[in-house]
C-alpha cells in the first residue's frame, strides 16, 4: 500500500519521488507517473528490447553531440507525470543531467507493442503537454513508425501525424538528423 499522501489531482512529481526515496517504490520497478497515477509497465519481452537497443543507436549514431541519448530513464514532463521514454533526446549533454532530471526533450521514442494503446493515447498526451517537438512509436506488430510532430500544448495533442515504413527515412524536427527506418527494427 502506498502511503504517501495523495493530492485531488493524484500524485506530484515531489510526491512521487519521495514514494523511491523512503523505498515504497524501488528504482527498477517498472513504473512510471503518467497524469498523477502510477502505472506499471509491462514485462519487456525480447523484440521489445531490442528494439530499444536497436532504436538507441540508430538515433545516438545520427544526432552525434547535438544532444544526449538517454534510454529508460525518467523525463519530467510536468508536475503530474514522470514518464520513462524508451529512447529521449535531450538537450545538451549526459552530465548536464547528474543533479536533475531533463524537463525538456527533443524527440521521445517508445517501442511498442503490448503498450501500443497506452502509447498512442496516455502518453501522448503526456508528451504533447510538455511540447516535446516529436513523439515515434515504433509500431512492433505493423512494423512501421507513427511519427507525431506539432504539439498542441493546451491541448494536449499532436496536430500532425504520419507513419514511416521500412526503406523511409525520418528527418527529425528538434534535430538537424535523419534515421534510417530499417535500423530501428529488430
Amino acid at each position: 500500500m502506498v502511503d504517501a499522501q495523495q493530492g485531488r489531482d493524484g500524485y506530484t512529481v515531489a510526491q512521487y519521488f519521495e514514494l523511491v526515496r523512503r523505498g515504497i517504490l524501488d528504482e527498477d520497478d517498472r513504473v512510471e507517473l503518467l497524469d498523477g497515477v502510477i502505472v506499471a509497465e509491462p514485462p519487456m519481452d525480447p523484440p521489445h528490447a531490442t528494439g530499444i537497443s536497436l532504436a538507441a543507436r540508430a538515433i545516438d549514431r545520427a544526432v552525434g553531440g547535438r544532444g544526449a541519448i538517454r534510454m529508460q530513464q525518467p523525463f519530467i514532463a510536468s508536475p503530474f507525470s514522470v514518464p520513462e521514454p524508451d529512447v529521449a533526446v535531450v538537450p545538451g549533454t549526459l552530465r548536464d543531467y547528474a543533479a536533475a532530471h531533463p524537463t525538456a526533450a527533443l524527440l521521445v521514442v517508445e517501442v511498442s507493442s503490448s503498450s501500443l494503446k497506452q502509447d498512442r493515447l496516455s502518453k501522448s498526451r503526456v508528451y504533447a503537454g510538455a511540447g516535446v517537438p516529436e513523439y515515434w512509436i515504433l509500431n512492433l506488430r505493423d512494423e512501421c513508425v507513427e511519427v507525431f510532430r506539432d504539439p498542441d500544448v493546451g491541448q494536449r495533442v499532436y496536430t500532425d501525424g504520419t507513419i514511416a515504413r521500412r526503406g523511409d527515412t525520418l528527418r527529425m524536427v528538434g534535430v538537424p538528423a535523419a534515421v534510417a527506418v530499417d535500423d530501428l527494427f529488430p
